[in-house]
C-alpha cells in the first residue's frame, strides 16, 4: 500500500473551492519571490553601487526618492506573511467539512472515507506557510535593509546641510 498523496493532487480532485484556494497561494507565493529575487538583485546592485546624496540634489525630497525602489512592492509580502496562512487555514477548514460530508454520505468513519479530505486540507495548510513563511523573512530582511539605507542617506543630508 502506497502513499500517493503529492501536494500536486490537490490541482487534480474534483473540489472546486480547493483548487481556487491552492491557485491563489500558489499564485501569490510566484509573486513574492519574483518581489524576493528583484530585491536581492537591487540590494547586490547597491552593494556595488551605492546611492549617495549630493549637494547638488534638492535636500528635502531626495532621500524619498531614492528609497522609493527598496520599498516597492515590500507591502505585498508583508500581507501575504499576515493572510497565507488563513487562506491556507479556510483550505483545511474546507476540506474537514468535505470528511465530514463524505462520512454522512457513506454513513461509515472509516480511514478511507476521511483520509481523503484530511489530505487535502492539510495539503492546503501546508501551502499556505509555504507562502508565507518566505515572505515574511524577506519582508523583514529588505525592511530592516532599507530602513538602514534610509537612515544613513538621512544622516547624509543632515550632514550637507549642516555645512
Amino acid at each position: 500500500m502506497g502513499n500517493n498523496f503529492s501536494l500536486l493532487s490537490l490541482f487534480s480532485g474534483h473540489d472546486l473551492m480547493t483548487l481556487f484556494v491552492s491557485l491563489v497561494l500558489v499564485a501569490a507565493s510566484i509573486w513574492s519571490w519574483a518581489i524576493i529575487i528583484e530585491k536581492i538583485r537591487l540590494w547586490n546592485f547597491q552593494k556595488h553601487n551605492p546611492v549617495s546624496v549630493k549637494s547638488t540634489d534638492n535636500l528635502d525630497t531626495i532621500v524619498d526618492k531614492l528609497i522609493r525602489p527598496f520599498d516597492k512592492n515590500l507591502w505585498f509580502l508583508s500581507m501575504l506573511s499576515y493572510v497565507a496562512p488563513f487562506v491556507g487555514l479556510f483550505g483545511t477548514v474546507w476540506g474537514v467539512m468535505d470528511s465530514f460530508a463524505a462520512i454522512g454520505v457513506n454513513q461509515s468513519v472509516s480511514i478511507g472515507v476521511i483520509a481523503p479530505g484530511l489530505a487535502t486540507a492539510l495539503g492546503t495548510t501546508a501551502l499556505g506557510l509555504i507562502a508565507a513563511v518566505p515572505a515574511a523573512i524577506a519582508y523583514n530582511v529588505f525592511s530592516k535593509k532599507s530602513d538602514d539605507l534610509y537612515d544613513a542617506l538621512d544622516d547624509a543630508v543632515k550632514e550637507i546641510k549642516r555645512k
